[in-house]
């Protein structure tokens, strides 16, 4: 992801790239660079830290990393809240995931019961993934009221999460980019909502998109939907 964000910010006339950072190298290079914005794709264990430098040293930050609690955002929104830099957080970047998002929260008032499938590579780290765990938050916002209970397997352990009793199934799998499906049930019919990234690329026109307006933000935002108007 990091190559490919460095490639699509050289693409653009209108940016610039400074720094190149990777794992173990000091953030520092940002400051001695004059960096304006940050991109972090990084890991869940040292994103925040990453955050809080480019935040106390005014520099605004566009996150693609996952695996934040709610808490975590709190954080976050504090220390944007202490200074002049932003923070734009987004769980996925691509264009029709956040529209499946959308289409998933509008259909939630509709169906009895709801359960999302999602599928990434075999070495992501956090299940279920950011996009599932906001999909469920957005469609249980728009929902207002609980789902119907449905049976269980005698188990209870599997890789997912539960959401206010939207299941999330996360399936780890080589060969896989982003993929994830919606699928919401009544009585006699079903309706399924799906995307599928096949390559980083698609993440690209939504991270250049939060690099040139998160300085126009205010404080901390979370979700790409904010920035497209919908």
């Amino acid at each position: 992801m990091g190559a490919t964000v460095c490639a699509a910010v050289e693409a653009e006339t209108d940016l610039e790239l400074v720094a190149r950072i990777d794992q173990d190298e000091p953030l520092e290079d940002l400051l001695a660079n004059g960096a304006e914005v940050a991109v972090d794709f990084t890991t869940p264990d040292v994103v925040k830290d990453n955050i809080r430098f480019c935040l106390e040293n005014e520099i605004h930050v566009v996150v693609g990393t996952t695996g934040f609690e709610e808490s975590d955002f709190d954080e976050v929104r504090k220390w944007a809240e202490a200074g002049p830099a932003n923070a734009f957080i987004a769980p996925n970047f691509a264009l029709g995931a956040v529209l499946m998002m959308k289409f998933a929260a509008e259909a939630a008032a509709f169906f009895s019961n709801a359960e999302i499938i999602e599928r990434h590579q075999e070495k992501k780290l956090d299940a279920p993934s950011g996009t599932a765990q906001r999909t469920a938050h957005l469609m249980n916002e728009a929902r207002g009221r609980a789902w119907d209970e449905v049976t269980r397997g005698r188990g209870e352990e599997f890789r997912g999460g539960d959401e206010s009793g939207l299941r999330i199934h996360s399936v780890r799998v080589p060969g896989s980019v982003a993929h994830q499906e919606v699928i919401l049930g009544n009585a006699g019919e079903t309706l399924t909502i799906r995307h599928d990234s096949i390559d980083r690329a698609s993440f690209m026109p939504g991270v250049v998109l939060a690099v040139k307006k998160v300085a126009s933000l205010d404080g901390c935002v979370v979700g790409l939907e904010h920035l497209l108007d919908l």
